[in-house]
């Protein structure tokens, strides 16, 4: 199936078979990055308020050219936004944990909207394995924490169970692009 396409039912890449599922988007086709979309990103990541001036001096490309690119990027959704890195401990979130879960068979998307409005969820992943889903949640401390799970979490009927893991020490990666 083509890049930018979403399949119908049973694989049927032009959809005959009904409509688009729910919550997914039809995105352009992924372009190859070359060395200065990566450069780029790189800087941005660094330093997501530097000015486009500082960022075309520094990736060796004229201002022009890297108002264009950092548009493409974003109409491309490789940038999907820009934003703040937050010290969670220091914004009044102590405590931080994974939580696994294993639901229902097939809920996924049920499931994935009720965690959206779970207050300190920061990451989700339906993911393989041993469980279906791990989240990454940020609570003030270990009370709220057990209210998040206890209440919040294991109060959605399509939960089976849940493991949770407490976060002692965190170091945020910057993968290389």
């Amino acid at each position: 199936m083509p890049d930018g396409q979403i399949a119908g039912p049973a694989g049927d890449p032009d959809g005959a078979g009904g409509a688009e599922p729910e919550g997914l988007e039809v995105r352009p086709p992924v372009r190859p990055l070359d060395s200065v979309d990566r450069a780029i990103l790189r800087l941005l990541r660094a330093d997501g308020r530097m000015s486009v001036r500082a960022l075309a001096e520094q990736a060796h490309i004229s201002r022009a050219n890297a108002y264009a690119r950092i548009g493409r990027l974003v109409d491309d959704g490789v940038i999907r936004g820009f934003s703040a890195r937050i010290d969670e401990e220091r914004a009044g979130q102590g405590a931080s944990a994974y939580i696994t879960l294993k639901i229902v068979q097939g809920s996924w998307r049920s499931v994935r909207e009720k965690l959206l409005r779970l207050p300190g969820a920061a990451h989700m992943a339906l993911v393989s394995g041993d469980f279906d889903v791990l989240l990454l949640v940020h609570t003030a401390d270990n009370r709220s924490l057990r209210e998040l799970v206890l209440t919040r979490i294991h109060s959605i009927p399509e939960v089976i169970s849940t493991r949770t893991l407490l976060v002692f020490e965190e170091t945020h990666l910057e993968p290389d692009i």
